[in-house]
């Protein structure tokens, strides 16, 4: 069964079996001079868990169209993407008016929701809920809506779906409404706000949040902490999560995937490259490397990190000229003036260490602004050390792909409020992401550190950070889906044991 874009029931022969909602889709489009589209696929968790589920299994991705050249493919299809385009995919793309989608994404998602979760508000100025904000929520409300209509339309009877992220927060909700036969789950990929803090929202809007997602069989999350904080938001505004069960899906690296793409001829060249521009010590030897690949979100702490490599170089003078800061930070939503300015400062900061530290032979900072996958792990496999100090993270793959491709072992660097140090945290050099000195210190200990023990962190690390490959953490919720309600809770958690070994990474 499945209903118009007005609500109403219709009978649906073809409807999906399996939905997956995201705010972005596996493929994007660009149109070329000559007016011909361009598509280009994406990759991910989501990519690898609807390749695994097999070509019969009959499943559909819903999506936005995120810029003019998706909104042109939307035009020329109906919104039912080329499977050549989408590689066999059945995709459909919504094309929400450009202004409703604006207010949508950068207004509420990003500049609201993602600020919440994260903690980065400077209170004394910000968050402002007006009239303006209130405008924009109201795209918010149209932007879930229109994703919740499309997934009535193209749902199967007694169907799962899938809904990723804060983008779509009161999809679950919504759909449940439309469509009361679905099974509904809703996976937080982003940190969950402690009570305290998600109580900056207006308590409507708050209570809306948690009502659209309790509107969901199941509300899943990356880690115990951020499923406790999600209950505890429930509790306090709502008295609790009603019939809505609660989940842990911890997403690990693609360990064969990772190991085989690193080892291309792409990856060897940019190897070759980034040899050549750290160069050697004054012995000869080679210099060590200490890495960090990110976006330059604000919760990556990139300032912080290269602060913490400045005082490094400061209270330990033996490590100039013998080591070198492999930087990749990779611009990130760059139509908001505060990720702006926060790129202008890692570029300032990394400069002044450049310009007081460097020398003729030796450039203590390497920052590198152009997004390039076979450089990161090119750097990846040159990482003695691995920096991943965000202020808040709901995960950070990053931690978890350095150790599975490093050549001769990593030591990471990790700070305690990433994801990822629930499943790492034994095997890392844990850092409060606020304290530079403690970085710097663990920075030093982490170069120090004999060959031995980094290897058998990096095995440990390799092991803990394989144990839920995509694929797997993307059938292990649809299987949840039907799992009866005693086994599954977020005190209990659906997070396999981590193997002795290895087992083989949106705005």
């Amino acid at each position: 069964m499945g209903f118009s874009q007005g609500g109403q029931r219709t009978t649906s022969t073809t409807g999906a079996t399996v939905l997956v909602a995201s705010n972005r889709g596996p493929v994007s489009y660009a149109v070329a001079d000559d007016g011909t589209l361009n598509a280009r696929r994406g990759g991910g968790g989501l990519v690898s868990g609807l390749s695994a589920i097999g070509p019969d299994a009959d499943a559909v991705w819903v999506c936005a169209a995120l810029g003019d050249g998706d909104r042109e493919a939307v035009r020329r299809t109906g919104g039912a993407l080329d499977p050549a385009d989408t590689g066999g995919q059945r995709v459909r793309m919504l094309d929400i008016p450009a202004d409703v989608y604006a207010d949508a994404y950068n207004g509420i998602a990003n500049s609201v929701l993602w600020f919440v979760h994260h903690m980065l508000y400077q209170t004394p100025l910000e968050p402002v809920f007006d009239a303006e904000f209130r405008a924009r929520w109201a795209s918010y409300e149209a932007y879930n809506a229109a994703f919740a209509r499309a997934l009535a339309d193209e749902a199967a009877e007694g169907a799962a779906v899938l809904v990723q992220d804060y983008h779509l927060a009161l999809v679950p909700g919504l759909l449940r409404e439309l469509r009361p036969d679905l099974r509904i789950g809703h996976f937080s990929h982003t940190p969950w706000a402690p009570v305290d803090y998600f109580r900056l929202l207006p308590d409507d809007v708050a209570e809306q949040l948690l009502r659209g997602i309790l509107g969901a069989d199941r509300a899943a999350f990356l880690t115990h902490r951020w499923a406790d904080a999600f209950t505890a938001c429930c509790r306090e505004v709502l008295g609790g999560t009603g019939t809505t069960r609660t989940g842990v899906h911890g997403l690990g690296a693609d360990a064969d995937f990772l190991r085989e793409r690193s080892h291309r001829a792409d990856v060897d060249e940019r190897l070759r490259t980034l040899r050549e521009q750290i160069g050697t010590g004054p012995d000869g030897s080679p210099r060590r490397t200490i890495v960090r690949v990110d976006r330059t979100e604000l919760s990556k702490n990139i300032v912080r990190g290269l602060l913490a490599y400045r005082d490094l170089l400061e209270r330990h003078p033996d490590w100039r000229g013998r080591v070198v800061h492999l930087a990749f930070a990779y611009p990130s939503r760059q139509d908001l003036a505060v990720y702006r300015d926060y790129t202008a400062e890692v570029a300032r900061v990394a400069e002044e260490i450049n310009s007081t530290y460097g020398t003729e032979g030796w450039t203590p900072v390497l920052l590198h602004v152009e997004d390039d996958f076979a450089r990161s792990l090119a750097a990846y496999r040159l990482a003695d050390v691995a920096l991943v100090n965000p202020v808040r993270d709901g995960m950070n793959l990053v931690a978890k792909e350095v150790p599975v491709v490093s050549d001769r072992g990593c030591v990471l660097v990790l700070s305690r409020e990433a994801g990822a140090f629930e499943e790492l945290g034994a095997h890392a050099l844990t850092v409060n992401p606020y304290d530079v000195t403690a970085t710097a210190d663990a920075l030093h200990t982490a170069l120090v550190t004999p060959d031995g023990e980094r290897a058998e962190r990096t095995k440990h690390l390799a092991a803990a950070a394989t144990a839920l490959p995509p694929a797997r953490w993307f059938l292990d919720q649809l299987r949840a889906l039907d799992a009866p309600d005693t086994s599954d809770t977020s005190d209990t958690s659906d997070a396999p044991d981590a193997p002795d070994a290895p087992d083989a990474l949106d705005d």
